[in-house]
């Protein structure tokens, strides 16, 4: 049986990257023996060997010493967070996550896989949103690898595979939402940090798993507008915020209005025709929406 468990891969595309049939590697753990007592072992063959050579045993001294420095090579560390692919003679043979010292057969090679948790910082990419707008966008993504027999042996450098996925995943994100959302409808990068970064995380999960890597955070780190567009844009956020408050105001200034003739009609202060109750509103309305104090005009005349 094949050392590498065989899984199939079906044709299609999936993620952005397209996949055909073959097989995927599969990790498992290696044979390894605790390296404390072998090496004890160790030490007890080399003072019998010692012992042979001062009994006059040569040859068979020197085949002892021989055997020794082969059984020697056998021995390796494990350290924490941190995992030893072995192959024998290019074929996978298991991996070993135990920390520690163990022993295994010295013929096979053994490649560290750190498993440790990374942060991975994108450059600003210069990419068009679902508007078209050029924008500069960024993320950070934290991943570590979950199956180091992927990462060694499916892809040729899985690091720069996470590097070039994720800016790959990140062009594509910023394509499918609008920096901002000007009709208060839908999504849009800036208005929904939270989503985006759900939509962008399953998306280099899809795209990773080729490579054993599991990722356990993607996030905007920077999102801005291009500077040959920043200024129009800005004022245009402007307007919106302007627009905003405009309209918070004046329905604000009717309610006041309404509830001033309606106090003025229950305590019966004051009789007012349709054409005053008009120019009451008028008066009323340029008050409280005007940006500016206004000046009163006291009437020291009659009503009417």
């Amino acid at each position: 049986m094949s050392e590498l468990e065989k899984v199939p891969v079906v044709d299609g595309t999936e993620g952005g990257i397209s996949t055909r049939s073959g097989v995927a590697s599969v990790e498992r753990a290696a044979f390894g023996l605790p390296g404390v007592p072998i090496f004890v072992l160790w030490l007890a063959l080399v003072a019998g060997t010692a012992g042979l050579m001062l009994a006059g045993q040569f040859v068979l001294s020197v085949l002892l010493i021989f055997a020794l420095l082969f059984a020697v090579i056998g021995f390796f560390i494990v350290q924490p967070n941190q995992a030893k692919v072995l192959t024998l003679f290019g074929r996978y043979v298991g991996t070993e996550r135990r920390n520690g010292m163990y022993w295994t057969n010295p013929l096979t090679v053994r490649k560290n896989v750190s498993l440790r948790i990374r942060n991975f910082n994108s450059e600003r990419l210069k990419v068009n949103d679902l508007s078209g707008n050029p924008i500069e966008i960024a993320a950070v993504i934290v991943w570590r690898v979950v199956d180091s027999a992927r990462a060694t042996f499916d892809v040729e450098d899985y690091a720069e595979f996470v590097a070039i996925q994720s800016e790959t995943a990140l062009r594509h994100l910023a394509s499918q939402y609008p920096y901002d959302n000007y009709e208060e409808s839908g999504k849009s990068l800036r208005g929904n940090a939270d989503e985006v970064a759900e939509a962008l995380g399953r998306e280099l999960t899809t795209r990773l798993r080729h490579a054993g890597v599991e990722v356990l955070e993607a996030r905007l780190s920077h999102l801005a507008y291009s500077p040959e567009i920043a200024g129009a844009m800005l004022q245009r956020q402007q307007a919106s915020a302007i627009i905003a408050a405009r309209a918070q105001i004046v329905q604000g200034a009717v309610g006041m209005v309404q509830m001033a003739l309606r106090e003025l009609s229950e305590q019966k202060i004051v009789e007012l025709d349709e054409e005053r109750k008009a120019q009451m509103v008028s008066n009323l309305l340029v008050v409280l929406t005007s940006e500016r104090g206004t000046q009163p005009i006291v009437n020291a005349g009659s009503l009417y």
